[in-house]
C-alpha cells in the first residue's frame, strides 16, 4: 500500500484523461490534490469527487506563473494539447502556444514548487511526457519538440534536487484512450490520406508490439508509484509505456 497521507499534490490538466486518473490515484493514497485545469467547471467536478480542490488556470499565460509560489510536495506536469500538421504549414502561434503549455509551464511550476520541497526534504516531480519525448513522428513538430525539451528539463531537476530529497522523472506513454487522442483521429486521417477507421491500427499502433491503447488508470498507477517512498532512488529516468514502440 502506498501512503501519501499529509502530502499535497498538484496535477495539471486534471479535469479529464490521464490527469483526472492521476488525481484520483493520488487522492486515494491519502494526498490532498489540487486539480489544475483551464476548464474550471470540470476541474471542480473532479476535485469534489476526490475531496481535493480546483485551480482554474491558463498555463499558457506563462507571465502570470512567474510569481506563483506552490506549497506542494508532489507535482505532476500533465497538461498538454496536440496539433497535427506538416512543418511548412504549421501555424507559428500554435507552435509557440504548445511549447508554452508543455515546456515553459512545467519549468515555472517546478520553480514555484521546489523551495517548499527543498525545505521539507521531500519532493516528487513526475512529468507526463510521451513516447514522442524519445521518438519522433511526422506532422507533430511542436509536440515532439516540447516533449523532448521536457525530458531534458526533468533530468536537470533530478540532478539539482537529489541532495534535497527531490526526485524528477518522466512517464512516457504511447497512445492513451483520452479525449486528446480521440481528437487527433480526423487530423491523422487527413495528413496520412486514409479513412478515420484505419487511423488507430495503421498510424497510432503501427509501431507497437502490443496492439491496444493504454487506459489512463494504467498511467496513473505508474505515476503513483513514482510518488511513493519506494521510488526514492528513482530519478532522472524515463519510463516507457508504449507497447514496445521504443524497442525498435
Amino acid at each position: 500500500m502506498i501512503d501519501l497521507s499529509g502530502r499535497r499534490a498538484l496535477v495539471t490538466g486534471a479535469a479529464s484523461g490521464i490527469g483526472a486518473a492521476c488525481a484520483a490515484a493520488l487522492a486515494a493514497a491519502g494526498a490532498h490534490v489540487i486539480v489544475a485545469d483551464l476548464d474550471g467547471v470540470k476541474a471542480a467536478e473532479v476535485a469534489t469527487a476526490i475531496g481535493g480542490e480546483a485551480w482554474e488556470v491558463d498555463l499558457t499565460d506563462t507571465a502570470a506563473l512567474a510569481d506563483v509560489s506552490l506549497g506542494v510536495d508532489i507535482l505532476v506536469n500533465n497538461a498538454g494539447i496536440q496539433h497535427v500538421s506538416p512543418i511548412e504549414s504549421f501555424d507559428p502561434a500554435t507552435f509557440s502556444r504548445m511549447l508554452s503549455l508543455m515546456l515553459e509551464a512545467p519549468f515555472l511550476l517546478m520553480r514555484a514548487a521546489l523551495p517548499h520541497m527543498y525545505a521539507g526534504g521531500f519532493g516528487r516531480i513526475v512529468n507526463v511526457s510521451s513516447v514522442h519525448g524519445l521518438r519522433a513522428s511526422p506532422f507533430k513538430s511542436a509536440y515532439v519538440a516540447a516533449k523532448h525539451g521536457l525530458e531534458g528539463l526533468s533530468k536537470v531537476a533530478a540532478l539539482e534536487g537529489g541532495e534535497h530529497g527531490v526526485t524528477s522523472n518522466c512517464v512516457n506513454p504511447g497512445y492513451v484512450r483520452t479525449p486528446l487522442v480521440e481528437k487527433q483521429i480526423a487530423d491523422q486521417a487527413r495528413v496520412h490520406g486514409i479513412p478515420e477507421s484505419e487511423v488507430i491500427e495503421k498510424v497510432m499502433l503501427a509501431e507497437s508490439a502490443i496492439k491496444r491503447l493504454l487506459n489512463p488508470e494504467e498511467v496513473a498507477d505508474l505515476v503513483l508509484w513514482l510518488c511513493s517512498e519506494s521510488a526514492g532512488l528513482v530519478t532522472g529516468a524515463s519510463y516507457t509505456m508504449d507497447g514496445g514502440w521504443s524497442a525498435r
